[in-house]
This record gives C-alpha cells, sequence and structure tokens, in this order.
C-alpha cells in the first residue's frame, strides 16, 4: 500500500522503498556527514502519570500527552521548520533530526548551506518550549522541557520487515541524547562545537562548564538562551560573536565547571 509506506517512513525513503529497481531484501542504510539532532524530554510528566480511577486508569494522562505531542508534531507542517524530520516519541521524549533530507554539502560550503538546518532545528526547539508553556497555561500544569542538540555525521536506516521503522544512529545521536539527559529541566544543552555554529546563526549561549558524559569523559557544554535581541537573560554582545566559521567563534567566559544534575 503506497499511502501506508510514505505515512510510516520519511518522503525521501519512501521513495526509495517504491522505487522499481530496489530488491525485496535490499536493506536500505545512509551515511550523511551533516545532520542536526534533538531529544526533548519532560521530566516531570513520570510524576504525572498514575493509573487510578480518578483519571480513568492513565487514560487521561495519555490523553493529555497524546495533545502535547501531536501539537510538537503540528510544528513540522511550518514551512520554516521543512528540513526538520521526527525520528520517534520514547515515552515522554520527543526526537528529531534536520538534514536527512538535504544532500551533503561539499567541504568548502558556506557554513549557511551545510548548517542552515542546525538554526531551525534550535529554532524549532525554542517552538516546543513555547507550544508546551501554552499548553500549560490552558491546562494550569507545569510541565517542562529538557533537551540537548548535537550536530555531526550519521547513520540512516529502516529496520523490521513487518513494522519497518526509520531510524538513525552514531556517536552523533549518542551525544545529543546525553546532553539531554545531563542537562537541566528548561534548559537545551550544547556541547562547544555546537556552539559555536549557533552563535554564528545569532544565537545567545552561556556556558555551563565541563559535564561528565558516559563514554566521552568531560566535555565543555553551553545552555541555550535564545536569539540575540530576543533574550532577557545574560545577553551576549554583537563584539562577542564571530560570524565566520564556526571554530572562530568566541564564548564569554562562564561558570565553574558542573557536574551533571
Amino acid at each position: 500500500n503506497e499511502a501506508l509506506v510514505y505515512n510510516v517512513l520519511p518522503l525521501h525513503v519512501a521513495k526509495h522503498f517504491l522505487g522499481r529497481r530496489r530488491l525485496d531484501d535490499e536493506l536500505y542504510s545512509k551515511s550523511h556527514e551533516c545532520v542536526g539532532v534533538l531529544f526533548a524530554a519532560m521530566p516531570n510528566f513520570s510524576d504525572f502519570y498514575t493509573e487510578e480511577s480518578v483519571n480513568n486508569q492513565g487514560l487521561e494522562c495519555l490523553r493529555f500527552l497524546n495533545e502535547v505531542i501531536s501539537d510538537f508534531d503540528a510544528l513540522l507542517e511550518q514551512p520554516r521548520f521543512k528540513d526538520i524530520l521526527k525520528i520517534k516519541t520514547i515515552g515522554s521524549s520527543y526526537m528529531a533530526a534536520s538534514g536527512l533530507s538535504k544532500e551533503d554539502e561539499p567541504a568548502g560550503a558556506s557554513l549557511q548551506d551545510r548548517w542552515g538546518h542546525l538554526a531551525q532545528l534550535t529554532d524549532f526547539a525554542l517552538a516546543l518550549k513555547d507550544t508546551l508553556n501554552n499548553i500549560n497555561r490552558e491546562s494550569f500544569n507545569n510541565f517542562v522541557l529538557k533537551m540537548g542538540i548535537n550536530h555531526g555525521p550519521i547513520t540512516s536506516g529502516v529496520i523490521g520487515a513487518r513494522k519497518p521503522h526509520f531510524d538513525i544512529w552514531g556517536n552523533t545521536v549518542n551525544v545529543a541524547s546525553r546532553m539531554e539527559s545531563t542537562g537541566k529541566a528548561g534548559n537545551i544543552q550544547v556541547v562547544k562545537e555546537t556552539a559555536d555554529i549557533l552563535e554564528a546563526f545569532g544565537f545567545s549561549l552561556e556556558q555551563r562548564g565541563l559535564v561528565s558524559v558516559k563514554g566521552k569523559g568531560m566535555l565543555m557544554t553551553f545552555y541555550l538562551l535564545g536569539r540575540r535581541g530576543s533574550v532577557r537573560t545574560n545577553p551576549l554582545a554583537d563584539d562577542d560573536v564571530a560570524t565566520a566559521l564556526p571554530n572562530g567563534a568566541h564564548h564569554p567566559a562562564g561558570p565553574d565547571p558542573a557536574s551533571p544534575s
């Protein structure tokens, strides 16, 4: 069923599976050099979820979670987020990636061409926070998001026969997950290399310090404050922002090294 394939797989992957030259036993996988990865979790949802008669044995909790996830999904219909793809949800955690449908840019390509989609993904993360805040106001709740973003090479592919599932793997994905898990509620955490690129795209960040990351040792991390000009807390001065290559970006001195929460 062609419609079903387009419904369960990304457009560029569905076209591959529906192509005439594809072999039935062919494994779909692809390497990508320039991808952004986002993990967003609601750490206090587990405290909210209960299976009691007052909420129909948990049904009302799941109904609320479905509303939140559906509103997150609706953001992806906006043209400004055209390069972002939802990967999956795991409980109350939301995973998305950017740049998967784009062909890798040559090494000499501009920062905009290579990482414009990463700026999209970061704006999407900020939109997730705004969306959840609106839901909180309407439902009198106080849910918060804890998010992590990373960028770099990944491998994408489809696994499973009866229920094919598109997913992504690699060190970039693992570090993005660690940025979420070691971060603090209400914040978006990134490593220094990602912070450098985001500063060049007009985002403000503050240094958190060194964080212990499983399998990676101590990594210097930063919290995203928002877009310059719209940040209320400690915005970076324009003179502090390098607008050329990401490795040339400058970060102001931050707090002492921090331990993961």
